[in-house]
């Protein structure tokens, strides 16, 4: 078994409902995100990706469509709250906002970037952990065997 990890970076802003500090103001944040999938290399010398886990391409391919894409650029806000109404007039306004379903932590963000990962893996390769950086010194994780 080995285990692959793509790193990836985007810039994105939220807004902490009810938060008791600083980041109940909409601010952003350069997040770096570490994905690592694992499997066994492909042991088939007529195979395209002979020796590989996964074509770090492919994962690429995966991260860009589920998180970069969307969340790049644009403000996750949590539409079960109030900030709901700035959302709409963000939105209206037409800035990129993403309507989460929970209040946009790392933590929950952790959670919802390995659900969207994981539907698009190949049966072979599973996610082994996740790392998003929030700040330079500051990072969630997310590890398989935690979510079993």
């Amino acid at each position: 078994m080995i285990r692959i990890t793509k790193i990836f970076t985007f810039e994105t802003a939220h807004i902490l409902y009810n938060y008791d500090g600083k980041c109940k103001n909409l601010h952003g944040h350069s997040y770096r995100l570490f994905v690592s999938v694992k499997g066994d290399p492909v042991s088939d010398p007529e195979h395209p990706k002979n020796g590989m886990v996964m074509d770090f391409g492919d994962l690429k391919k995966i991260v860009k469509q589920e998180i970069l894409d969307p969340w790049d650029h644009a403000v996750l806000i949590n539409t079960h709250s109030p900030h709901k109404n700035l959302a709409e007039k963000l939105s209206h306004e037409g800035h990129k906002v993403v309507a989460c379903d929970f209040q946009p932590t790392c933590e929950n963000m952790l959670y919802a970037i390995a659900a969207k990962i994981k539907k698009h893996l190949p049966p072979h390769i599973s996610l082994s952990s996740l790392k998003l950086y929030e700040t330079e010194n500051s990072y969630g994780e997310w590890r398989e065997e935690d979510n079993l």
